[in-house]
């Protein structure tokens, strides 16, 4: 028996530890903080980029849009490349090529483009070319945690790294910005700054902080076939239904998030007269309830069934909350009601637990080739990153046509399609209620990191 073998059996004999029955790979505990500190420092822009492009560059609401979507376009392509990349070379190095990038692009983005020069094509590729930086660093991490968790608490390892992703992107970056614009009164230009100050510190305790080897080195033992390792995703995708399933869904579950940042503020401002301020709290609102969320439909997902899961505890609260966070306030607003808003932070918050539901979709992700952790998540990651590009492209095509009221009619549709893919993606989970493990990948010769170590 290999040493690797050897490990992984003793391992899987010796006691849970505390660590274990939470589902947390001890190991890579400071990749956690790191990653929650990098993604507040990505999520402070997210809601007030919109907002200070057009009052302080003209940007149109539509013309705002498209800058995101270029932006998207670079995040799903890092986002899909990610976790084949973190195969080949590891994912820390993943994880640090994305810090770099980020880093990089975005002092150029706020000290040359916007101040210096205020030039729209720069800010378009300075700001789209950053979109390369956070994907390699939070989606390498993720790729980190597949191939050290332990399998049977895959789903709420993964949960955990959506606790982090969460608490960051939008939830504290929208109240570090809160708090920057209302309580200390700083401009949205400061503001950004103070993402880059929060993104390079986060960076910095998951590089140095976690020591864990794995991650450290390729994942797969055919290293050198570049081009192989980097299109298995893809032959996925088109091999194999089910990955083009978990790619639409994933992607489905987060377009709203991405559209209604674009258009919600000027909602929020001319039609219920409310402040963007107000809209910040929303958003913090929904995934505040969303952290623990993750958690706790990681672990529904492992015992009622992940597909059942996502269909009925993701897609299906998602449709409803998500008519109910314009309609609910459009009503109450018009009758005049003291308490709108709160409905409507009501309303977010069921909104942000629909979201949760949808955590063992990662967990489906890799078990359709469980020994190529990386190229299984390739679907689901370009999943996350079309989103980003997905939700703004909509709004730029169809918010002149539809408005704000069918642009949330549609994207509730939307989710309602989530819910049929996701129900047609049962039977991907191993030994429950008597279903097979997935066949065996024909084309693996790595070693089975995702499935075997703990």
């Amino acid at each position: 028996m290999s040493p690797d073998a050897l490990a992984r059996e003793a391992a899987n004999t010796r006691p849970d530890s505390f660590f274990d029955r939470l589902g947390l790979p001890r190991p890579l505990i400071w990749g956690f903080v790191g990653l929650t500190l990098f993604m507040i420092g990505d999520g402070v822009e997210t809601n007030i980029l919109a907002p200070y492009l057009t009052d302080a560059h003209g940007f149109s609401i539509p013309l705002a849009g498209s800058l995101v979507t270029v932006y998207g376009i670079a995040v799903a392509i890092a986002a899909f490349f990610s976790a084949a990349l973190s195969d080949l070379w590891g994912p820390r190095k993943v994880m640090i090529i994305g810090a770099v990038i980020w880093i990089v692009f975005e002092v150029l983005f706020l000290a040359v483009a916007l101040a210096a020069s205020s030039n729209t094509v720069l800010i378009f590729v300075s700001y789209g070319l950053r979109g390369f930086g956070y994907p390699f660093f939070a989606y390498g991490f993720l790729v980190w945690i597949s191939a050290t968790a332990n399998a049977k608490r895959l789903a709420m390892s993964i949960g955990w790294f959506y606790v982090a992703f969460s608490a960051g992107l939008p939830t504290l970056g929208a109240a570090t910005a809160s708090v920057s614009l209302d309580i200390f009164g700083l401009s949205y230009y400061q503001t950004l700054w103070i993402s880059l100050v929060l993104v390079v510190a986060g960076a910095a305790v998951a590089l140095i902080g976690v020591k864990e080897k794995t991650g450290r080195a390729p994942l797969v033992e055919n290293s050198d076939q570049v081009w192989s390792t980097l299109t298995f995703g893809l032959k996925l995708l088109v091999t194999d239904r089910r990955a083009l399933q978990v790619m639409l869904t994933r992607m489905i579950n987060s377009i709203p998030t991405y559209g209604m940042a674009i258009f919600f503020p000027a909602l929020f401002v001319d039609r219920f007269q409310w402040s963007v301020g107000q809209f910040l709290i929303l958003t913090t609102v929904i995934y505040a309830v969303n952290i623990p969320c993750n958690l706790f439909f990681g672990w529904l997902g492992d015992r009622l069934g992940w597909s059942r899961t996502v269909t009925w505890c993701g897609a299906l609260v998602c449709a409803v909350s998500m008519l109910g966070l314009y309609v609910v306030p459009d009503y109450a607003v018009s009758q005049g009601w003291a308490a709108a808003y709160p409905l409507t932070l009501l309303i977010g918050a069921v909104f942000g637990i629909g979201l949760a539901g949808f955590v063992p979709l990662s967990a489906i992700a890799v078990s359709l080739a469980p020994k190529h952790p990386g190229a299984a998540m390739s679907s689901y990651n370009l999943g996350i990153g079309a989103a980003v590009f997905a939700g703004p492209l909509l709004v730029a095509l169809l918010y002149g046509t539809l408005g704000a009221a069918g642009m949330v009619y549609l994207f509730a549709a939307l989710y309602l399609v989530a819910g049929l893919f996701a129900a047609a993606l049962r039977g991907t989970q191993p030994g429950f209620h008597g279903v097979p493990a997935p066949a065996a990948d024909p084309a693996a010769t790595s070693r089975p990191v995702a499935a075997t170590t703990t």
